[in-house]
């Protein structure tokens, strides 16, 4: 392949890339606002968004209410990921998402395996990587804001440097690699030789994802050659490992220090989601707990008392009589987030 498309220095990705951290994963059902906003306290590179339809961006009616892109307030370094196959629909979305969100940048899912994306975008793009160029191409013609791609090493079989090398030159302006194939799932382990290789082969900045679970083990698959290590499942019930990467302090909090984060966790779901009653004009219709149910018991890995009551929290209230015991240890004082949101808007 010939002319390499390099992208341009003073971008938000290359900024980012300048300072020691990581970065938190797109995660269907995780990284929502209120996650994102407890990463990038920590010190988190960048943060992304749930996936987002393409298609229900443009054909479906949604605006800027949608949950999935919605930023907190004040938030920044945020990157918005877009699913789809067709490039005129994913350039119309990029606009929409851009006018709508104010994100950072903007990440093409070329990775997602579950069945329901087949045919629509996501790691099917792994077998006809030349439509998955074309969309990055269009992609970047809609919007001035850097433009990624997060692939996994492809469909069945590792194609993972061949399908780098057309995305760099398409233009993508960092290429996360999940290391394993969409036949594997979330099966066996991640493949960080051949994320290795496709980094030390490519001009654009590449980012390793899979199986980062301790600031040691991203330590070490940074010294692979990637530019940062991504993390997801790591960083569920752990926003401090983005503290300890960044370089802060490594060790994980006491238990009272995360049981007031869980907690925290809990009132920015309930801020974020709490949203007037269509039924019920005049009143608010308060956001439930149950999304949290599996993230609550992360923080408190070692006080497994208190999990089956965290399973089963409804509302905020739930959450803090649940957390209670643990919260009456912590010392009186302020209880603000330990460092600054992280990162710039583009």
């Amino acid at each position: 392949m010939t002319g390499l498309f390099t992208p341009p220095l003073a971008g938000f990705y290359a900024r980012q890339l300048a300072r020691p951290g990581a970065v938190l994963a797109p995660m269907a059902g995780y990284s929502d606002a209120p996650m994102r906003q407890l990463a990038a306290e920590q010190g988190a590179l960048w943060t992304v968004s749930e996936m987002i339809s393409a298609r229900g961006l443009v054909l479906g009616g949604e605006n800027e209410s949608l949950n999935l892109g919605r930023p907190y307030p004040g938030e920044q370094g945020r990157v918005v990921q877009l699913f789809g196959a067709d490039p005129e629909v994913l350039a119309e979305a990029v606009r929409r998402a851009e006018a709508w969100f104010s994100p950072a940048a903007i990440d093409l899912n070329m990775g997602c395996p579950v069945p329901k994306v087949r045919g629509k975008g996501g790691a099917c793009l792994l077998q006809t990587p030349e439509v998955a160029y074309d969309l990055v191409r269009a992609m970047r013609s809609a919007t001035s804001l850097d433009v990624s791609a997060k692939i996994r090493l492809g469909w069945d079989s590792d194609r993972s440097l061949e399908v780098a090398q057309g995305l760099a030159e398409a233009g993508a302006a960092v290429i996360t690699v999940h290391g394993r194939t969409s036949a594997q799932r979330y099966t066996g382990e991640a493949d960080w030789a051949a994320i290795a290789r496709v980094a030390a082969a490519v001009p654009t900045p590449v980012i390793g994802s899979g199986d980062v679970l301790s600031p040691a083990q991203a330590t070490e698959r940074r010294a692979l050659g990637v530019a940062a290590v991504m993390i997801g499942r790591g960083a569920v019930g752990n926003p401090w490992i983005f503290r300890a990467l960044a370089g802060g302090a490594p060790a994980v909090p006491d238990a009272a220090t995360r049981a007031g984060t869980a907690l925290r966790h809990a009132e920015l779901q309930d801020t974020f989601y709490t949203a007037p009653d269509r039924h019920r004009p005049g009143e608010l219709r308060r956001a439930s707990m149950r999304p949290l149910r599996k993230v609550l018991p992360k923080y408190l890995p070692d006080l497994p008392e208190l999990h089956p009551a965290l399973l089963q929290a409804e509302t905020l209230d739930d959450v803090r009589a649940a957390l209670a015991p643990v919260l009456a240890t912590r010392p009186a004082g302020p209880r603000g987030p330990a460092v600054g949101v992280a990162g710039s808007r583009a």
